[in-house]
């Protein structure tokens, strides 16, 4: 059990939970204005984690036939026999039972959202096998922490500045994504699943990311203006806009060879970046 358990862990890849949950974290203190309690942040820290986990859980299942015929994925735990489809089911339901029991300690309407929410991030796994705007589903399934986050502290959303802060999570991870999935435009095509390089191709998909992530950045700076943030959050938006300038310059359509490291290693630094400075921002420049 306790090996299963581990193996699932490495297959959902936990560690990258660090992606969304500073975006949930700054969504939380935006709503606060200032420290939420800790009962509040410890309950939206379980609700990120059950929510990704099961997300992630189920889209292994989902995809374990294509996983097993793509080279790049045969190795991953389901299809190269280390897990079987029961336990991964399980773990899938036991994650999103831990999802509604931390939406339910929270309050009543994060409660009522909750299947909404959980319905949008296990619904991504089909969008392959018909649209190529899978990423902005993407997109979307991550773009709840923020406001999932703003209605835990609240209760309400009574702001638009949740909503540009999710529009932005939601931008940024879809242009992540298409410069993630060009390394799979050849397998996609073969295996009939769509994409933004498979429809595109991947000079045009690269152009297309680098659009979605200019308009994260003007989220960003109207989320700036609105929130009245002062010069410790323009700077989190100075890094982040470098960050994403860096990644871009990482690949091009005729060299995919530094992927991992334009997807791994910038994007954990931009989500954790925006929430240290403009949490800094709302501390130290009441």
């Amino acid at each position: 059990m306790l090996r299963n358990l581990k193996t699932t862990l490495e297959m959902i890849k936990i560690e990258h939970t660090l992606f969304a949950l500073p975006f949930a974290f700054l969504g939380a203190v935006l709503a606060a204005n200032g420290l939420p309690t800790l009962r509040q942040m410890f309950w939206i820290v379980i609700a990120m984690v059950g929510a990704r986990s099961a997300a992630m859980a189920f889209n292994r299942l989902v995809d374990r036939r294509i996983d097993a015929a793509n080279p790049r994925t045969s190795m991953r735990a389901i299809p190269a026999g280390l897990l079987s489809v029961q336990f991964v089911a399980i773990f899938t339901v036991i994650s999103s039972a831990l999802f509604f029991l931390a939406a339910a300690m929270l309050n009543r309407l994060t409660l009522l959202l909750s299947p909404v929410a959980l319905f949008s991030i296990l619904f991504y796994s089909y969008t392959k096998r018909f649209t190529s705007l899978s990423h902005l589903v993407l997109g979307l399934a991550l773009s709840i922490a923020p406001t999932g986050a703003w209605i835990a502290v609240r209760g309400n959303v009574d702001s638009p500045v949740p909503l540009l802060l999710s529009l932005a999570v939601m931008l940024w991870t879809a242009g992540f994504d298409i410069i993630y999935s060009c390394q799979d435009r050849d397998f996609d095509a073969e295996a009939g699943l769509n994409s933004i390089p498979q429809r595109f191709g991947i000079d045009a998909a690269l152009w297309i990311s680098r659009g979605l992530h200019a308009a994260m950045l003007a989220a960003l700076v109207w989320v700036y203006f609105l929130t009245g943030l002062h010069w410790i959050g323009l700077l989190g938006i100075i890094a982040t806009a470098a960050l994403l300038f860096y990644q871009h310059r990482l690949v091009r359509a005729d060299d995919l060879s530094r992927l991992n490291v334009a997807f791994f290693n910038t994007n954990a630094w931009v989500s954790v970046i925006l929430f240290v400075t403009i949490a800094a921002d709302i501390f130290l420049m009441k």
